[in-house]
């Protein structure tokens, strides 16, 4: 049954995040003109910016406070390249979310739409990049650390608790694509011939295909994996991964469907969902109203198509389905074009040819 309204946490972060995630609202506001479906949203503000001024940055308490109000989380960018913690890394709240409720999954949808120019001759591109978001090579961010300017170490972590949930996100994720005309295909990217923590990764992948075997699918080392993207992208809908190598990959596909202003992400556990687009907060641009909202009024579709899974709301995704439609026809047009596509539209004037084109 529908939860209306919805509760949303905005966090619009640091540099254009404030930008796009206006301009996110305000398409949002505009379905709830049209379509009736209903959200409260609460502005909290955990930027790298506050960090700077008060010495401030999201805590335990902040996130259970989010974690049992909120239906789901909409965020934008954060982090600023001069503003550091003591362990000499940018300030991040999405880090720490994804840890506190355990979002083991970022989705990350690219397509190459019509009315978009992408670096490669092929125009198939249309794959799902699922990135572990709780362990792998993020898995020891809390270790004790020593400053040393001598050496320093990372550690990666594989569990097969995380590995079957994500994989079965993974085969879900791929049916549910299938029924969009996707071919539904899963394939690992991995590096089992020189990882212990890989072997174990693509032992459980290979368990949870054999359960799965409606769907097809395939495992590539991530170095030939990588060059297969841009050799011969159609061959994946579904792409899971670790974490460090589902960071790089996410971001290859991106750039051959067009570049990050249009290539939205979701992380999300079984109950949590924080939904952002993929790029950063671009402070050489902020303030000048000519950042690609794009990014972030798709990631706002997710969190609608999310929310209509989580409690069975039609309403939810079919409202979902048509920001992902005007976006569609707003990128074909080519009548307003963002910036990094090549355009001279500015971010409202992106946000108000989607909201026009939901008609």
């Amino acid at each position: 049954m529908a939860k209306t309204p919805y509760e949303i946490a905005v966090i619009p972060g640091d540099g254009i995040g404030p930008e796009v995630v206006d301009a996110a609202l305000a398409v949002l506001e505009e379905c709830e003109r049209r379509y009736g479906i209903a959200l409260a949203c609460t502005p909290y503000d955990f930027s790298a910016e506050l960090y700077r001024r008060t010495g401030r940055k999201i805590t335990a308490a902040d996130m259970d406070e989010i974690g049992e109000r909120f239906d789901a989380v909409l965020f934008g960018a954060m982090g600023l390249p001069d503003v550091r913690g003591p362990e000499g890394l940018e300030l991040g709240a999405q880090v720490e979310m994804r840890a506190h409720y355990g979002l083991f999954a970022s989705l990350r949808p690219v397509r190459l739409f019509e009315g978009v120019e992408g670096p490669l001759t092929s125009r198939d591109v249309d794959m799902l990049v699922i990135r572990e978001t709780s362990e792998g090579m993020f898995a020891g961010l809390g270790d004790a650390h020593e400053p040393s300017d001598e050496t320093a170490t990372d550690r990666m972590t594989i569990t097969r608790a995380t590995c079957e949930k994500l994989f079965d996100v993974a085969f879900s994720q791929a049916r549910a694509r299938r029924k969009r005309g996707t071919p539904g295909h899963v394939t690992l990217l991995h590096k089992s011939n020189a990882l212990r923590s890989n072997v174990l990764m693509e032992k459980v992948f290979d368990e949870v295909a054999a359960a799965n075997d409606d769907i097809g699918s395939a495992k590539h080392y991530i170095d030939v994996g990588s060059m297969y993207m841009v050799t011969d992208p159609a061959r994946y809908d579904v792409i899971v991964t670790e974490n460090i190598f589902g960071d790089i990959t996410s971001e290859i596909a991106a750039g051959i469907a067009g570049g990050l202003g249009i290539a939205p992400s979701a992380d999300v556990s079984l109950d949590h969902g924080v939904f952002q687009p993929s790029h950063g907060s671009a402070p050489d641009i902020a303030g000048q109203g000519v950042a690609n909202p794009t990014a972030m009024i798709l990631s706002a579709a997710m969190m609608l198509e999310w929310l209509g899974e989580q409690h069975a709301d039609e309403t939810a995704t079919a409202v979902a389905q048509r920001i992902q439609s005007a976006v569609e026809t707003m990128l074909a047009a080519g009548t307003t074009r963002p910036r990094d596509l090549g355009g001279e539209a500015g971010t409202r004037e992106v946000a108000d040819a989607v909201i026009d084109a939901l008609a």
